[in-house]
């Protein structure tokens, strides 16, 4: 009876956050974040107990092998929304149903070639089988796709290695005790559905504070990038300063102040469309030749910033100079426009970095040292001299044009 009241308790769970999941996916745009698939996981392990209640124990019948299947399907229903929680682009009903069918003939097979023993066995083999796939996968994730979530993936990795022990523990007792073992009112079965209640109550919520950071994160680094380039902001670069220069091994930065030249012509002539267009190609090539861990963003209409860590001054001349000529050579071609384009670009370098709060001191440094290589004809590299530190700050009158 307790068991029972455990079972029917935990159906209820796994119910109600089954149609919270489906109302929180269909509330997120765009990704949902798998939520749908955990939906789907909760709707089908619920429906397994349900059939379960309604068998009583075990026996061979359509709801024992329909049973077996929605308890299988769900730990993979999950394991899929977790896929699509990190960004892999995973179906959902193609793999169960592929599953359902291959596995449901191998319930008849082992049925009538080994017995209902083997059968009951199989499912709980196959049962802990999966959710060590999913605690390898979530402790993978640690070290790789999921290193922002480092605790909370292994909060999730200790949770569902339990499932993982409690079924391989019923294997053995049914091994060695027969289907004796599963009757519902046992020691080990009442152990088994506390914890698989526990879970139905912890799980849940905590997949629900996931999603929260997530989109708090995404949030976080939209308000820190150019929407336009997808580079850093101004507010973005002082941030990824502080996490940089925050960390033992941090050594002086170099700041380069890229600006397009004549960028104002290329509006005037073939429009702005035209000009997001440039904009947004220099961004690419930026992004594309700055070095791993360089942070590279975009601070004005045609202006950008690339921040060059740990190198010293030969290593930033020759990334500013590598950058200006793959400019100067390339050729760009614009939807709209018959004729390709080319454009070229000015740049400043800064004096040494030691810290974020320098960062508006360095950009002035490196805009005197701009100024001057749009004065002696642009498409050069300048590097900011002692005296740039007292520069005025004026507007290019002369050079309005960009």
């Amino acid at each position: 009876m307790v068991a029972s009241v455990l079972v029917g308790m935990l159906c209820a769970h796994l119910l109600c956050f089954s149609v919270m999941f489906l109302l929180i996916s269909r509330r997120l745009p765009g990704n949902r974040m798998g939520m749908d698939f955990f939906a789907a996981g909760n709707l089908l392990l619920a429906l397994a107990y349900i059939l379960q209640l309604l068998e009583g124990g075990p026996a061979w019948s359509l709801l024992s092998v329909i049973n077996h299947n929605l308890t299988l399907a769900s730990p993979i229903a999950y394991w899929l929304g977790a896929m699509r929680f990190f960004g892999r682009p995973v179906q959902l009903l193609r793999p169960l149903i592929l599953f359902c069918v291959l596995y449901g003939l191998l319930q008849w097979l082992v049925q009538w070639g080994l017995g209902p023993t083997a059968r009951y066995a199989m499912l709980a083999a196959m049962a802990s089988l999966l959710f060590f796939v999913m605690t390898v996968t979530v402790i993978y994730g640690v070290r790789t796709f999921a290193k922002d979530l480092h605790g909370e993936m292994i909060f999730f990795a200790l949770l569902i290695s339990g499932i993982c022990v409690l079924n391989a523990l019923k294997f053995l007792k049914i091994m060695d005790g027969g289907l004796d073992a599963l009757q519902m009112d046992s020691r080990f079965q009442l152990v088994f559905y506390i914890y698989m209640s526990t879970l139905a109550t912890i799980v849940p919520p905590s997949i629900v504070w996931l999603v929260l950071r997530r989109l708090t994160d995404d949030l976080r680094n939209r308000a820190a990038r150019d929407p336009l380039t997808d580079l850093l902001n101004r507010r973005g670069l002082v941030e990824a300063l502080q996490q940089y220069f925050n960390t033992r091994s941090a050594v002086p930065a170099y700041l380069l102040l890229i600006d397009i030249d004549h960028f104002k012509n290329i509006n005037d002539t073939y429009g702005h469309q035209a000009g997001d267009g440039v904009i947004c190609h220099v961004a690419g090539l930026i992004r594309s030749t700055a070095r791993r861990g360089d942070l590279t963003g975009r601070i004005g209409g045609e202006e950008f910033v690339a921040v060059c860590l740990e190198t010293d001054e030969q290593g930033v001349m020759l990334l500013a100079e590598r950058l200006r000529t793959k400019l100067e050579s390339d050729v760009i071609t614009l939807p709209g426009v018959i004729q390709p384009l080319r454009c070229t670009v000015t740049i400043g370098i800064s004096p040494a970095l030691y810290g974020a709060y320098g960062l508006e001191d360095a950009l002035r440094q490196a805009d005197a040292a701009l100024y001057r290589g749009k004065a002696a004809g642009r498409d050069r590299v300048e590097v900011a001299m002692q005296s740039d530190s007292t520069v005025a700050q004026e507007p290019y009158a002369a050079l309005a044009e960009g």
